[in-house]
Order: C-alpha cells, then sequence, then structure tokens
C-alpha cells in the first residue's frame, strides 16, 4: 500500500473498512554498546471494521510491543500504521495522546480503576481529559455502564465491587469515547474462570454490537472467543487464521 493512500474501500461497497493497517512494522530497541535488539522485525497485519481478532505469543515474541504500537503508547522504529484512515506511525507524542483519546478504549488485566472514586466517575474520567460538558459527560457514562449491566453499581467504589465489576467499570470507561478499537490486554487475569466466561460473554456483544476488539492474552480458551487468532513469534506472525470456534460458523 502506497503510504498516502487511504486504507479503505473507495469501491462504495458496503464491505468493512479496514480499521488497522500495519505494514513492514520495526521496533528495534538500543542495548548499548553498539548492540539493538528487534522486538518487531518487519510484521504487516490489517484489522478490518467490527473484527475480532485475539494476538498471542510466548513471553518475548513482541506482542506487547505490538500492541503499544496499535494503541499508540509508543512509535514503530520503522514502517506504516494507519488507525482509522489515518496515517499515526508518524506523529508526535502529543498527536499520539490525542488519537489514543480519540479512537481507543483500553482494557487492562488490574482494571486501573481510582479506589477514590466511585463506578460513573471513574468512567467519567476520558471525558472531563477530553473536556466533554458535565451533563453530557454524566449521560455518556451512565449509559456505557447501563451497556455493561451496572445500572445499579455506579455509585459504588472498586473496593465495594466484585473482580468481575470492576472489570465491567473498565470496560464501560474504554467504551466511553465511542472508540473505534478496543484494546483488552489479558482482561481475564484476575478473574476467576467463571467471571473469566461472563467477561468475554460481554465481549462478544460489543463486537455483535459493531465494536472492532483486539484481544492480546496467552491463553489460548480465552483466544478462542474471538474470531481470528494471529500467532506472533519472534516479532513477526507466525499464524493467522479463523478460531476454532470461528471455523464452526
Amino acid at each position: 500500500m502506497d503510504p498516502n493512500t487511504k486504507a479503505t474501500h473507495t469501491n462504495g461497497s458496503s464491505a468493512p473498512r479496514d480499521m488497522i493497517v500495519v505494514k513492514d512494522l520495526w521496533k528495534t530497541y538500543d542495548m548499548g554498546s553498539e548492540q539493538q535488539v528487534s522486538a518487531l522485525r518487519g510484521l504487516s497485519l490489517t484489522i478490518r471494521e467490527n473484527e475480532y481478532v485475539a494476538i498471542m505469543g510466548p513471553s518475548g515474541s513482541g506482542k506487547s510491543t505490538f500492541m503499544n504500537l496499535i494503541g499508540c503508547l509508543d512509535s514503530p522504529s520503522k514502517g506504516d500504521y494507519w488507525l482509522n484512515d489515518q496515517l499515526v506511525s508518524s506523529l508526535d507524542d502529543d498527536q499520539l495522546a490525542r488519537i489514543r483519546n480519540k479512537e481507543i478504549g483500553f482494557v487492562f488485566q488490574t482494571f486501573n480503576l481510582l479506589a477514590r472514586a466511585t463506578a460513573l466517575q471513574n468512567v467519567e474520567l476520558p471525558l472531563i481529559y477530553n473536556g466533554t460538558p458535565s451533563a453530557e459527560r454524566l449521560q455518556r457514562a451512565t449509559e456505557a455502564l447501563h451497556n455493561v449491566g451496572l445500572d445499579g453499581r455506579m455509585h459504588h467504589k472498586p473496593n465495594e465491587l466484585s473482580g468481575g465489576q470492576r472489570q465491567r467499570v473498565a470496560i464501560a470507561r474504554a467504551l466511553v469515547n465511542n472508540p473505534s478499537i478496543i484494546l483488552a490486554d489479558e482482561p481475564t487475569g484476575n478473574l476467576d474462570s467463571k467471571t473469566g466466561v461472563e467477561i468475554m460473554a460481554l465481549f462478544d456483544t460489543l463486537q455483535a454490537r459493531g465494536n472492532t476488539i483486539v484481544l492480546v492474552t496467552h491463553e489460548p480458551d480465552i483466544a478462542e472467543y474471538a474470531h481470528r487468532v494471529v500467532h506472533i513469534k519472534d516479532g513477526e506472525i507466525f499464524s493467522d487464521e479463523p478460531s476454532k470456534r470461528f471455523q464452526k460458523h
């Protein structure tokens, strides 16, 4: 793809657009003494609108580096990255921060909630950062909590919520800006298996509503909730195929 070409469908069809396009992506770290380590080695991948993709790989494979790059938390050493039609691989830190807040909803293993704030206040945070008026903040945060089934727990603080409820708050916070993609990094890692199943069912619902979801996990059974599983090994794509669950459809 030419770097000046938008990653879109221009034929007027209703086919899903390309949401994430990475081409020949490299990330190299300088370890001193003229030694360099490449965490990503020319990785290329396209994720389309409303896809549900799991990224897998052993420790040190490059999957965390890849997530940091597509989450606009870091910039590649070389290569191109388009997010929702915008070439973001050449942006500076301030521009990346604006893209993060507008386009990406993050869900982490550790929830990352403010302990002294209520569920509602935690979900409002991204809207405070981007200057959304208070009345609109309240409405959108309330709606996001409703969408994850927490109507009755909005004014509870994290220590008054179960692990699964805390993760639902984190997912509501990720949704409140209507992001282009949801990046979920080991979202069930701190949950028991029953609660993990409930959270993954929620991701199913979000994908059915139109969200694009990229899930990083080292657990094969969690990866199977996605429609497509991409394995990264030594900084390159080792395999990219439909999940067994999706093959059954």
